[in-house]
């Protein structure tokens, strides 16, 4: 399978949010699954660096705009590199190109993949897969998201997407469905 990873470029080596995503990484590719990750820093250098170091395969999807913005290249756990001249065309390959997403905790543009995933499978853009939110930071977002705009989000669409408490739990979750 080949798994999206979203999350923050926060996370510094050493850091529980660091090496939970470097978890994931190790996970995915002792099971085989392909990691695909926006290629730069934090989650997706710790996601990257654990799924190079089990022998796994990472495909890196970079843009100019991220390098023009931020002086920062792909990490080198990185064995694929994709780029793609803007972040909308990054994005939309990161999320149309994998068969399951796992997203860890992050800010605007983590939450700009869950949604854009979430919204893509709701009109039938593109076929429903996994889209898991790992942690209780989502969780607690998205309830409080749901309860304050119930009106607006049918229950059949809160199905496309599921919660995990940690990685090991997403991991075993992608692999159900």
């Amino acid at each position: 399978m080949k798994v999206s990873v979203f999350g923050g470029s926060q996370p510094k080596e050493g850091s529980s949010a660091y090496e939970e995503a470097r978890l994931l990484g190790e996970l995915l590719a002792q099971r085989g699954h392909i990691v695909l990750n926006g290629g730069y820093i934090g989650t997706m250098e710790a996601v990257s660096r654990g799924a190079c170091e089990a022998g796994g395969h990472v495909v890196g999807v970079t843009c100019e705009d991220i390098e023009t913005w931020r002086a920062v290249g792909k990490n080198h756990w990185v064995k694929e590199e994709i780029r793609k001249k803007s972040l909308v065309e990054r994005l939309q390959y990161l999320v149309e190109n994998c068969d399951a997403a796992i997203a860890l905790p992050g800010g605007t543009g983590t939450l700009t993949e869950i949604a854009l995933t979430w919204n893509l499978m709701i009109v039938e853009s593109m076929p429903r897969r996994p889209l898991i939110l790992v942690g209780e930071g989502w969780r607690s977002l998205f309830d409080q998201f749901i309860q304050s705009f119930d009106s607006y989000i049918p229950a059949r669409q809160r199905e496309f997407i599921a919660f995990a408490k940690d990685v090991q739990t997403a991991v075993g979750m992608i692999e159900r469905d």
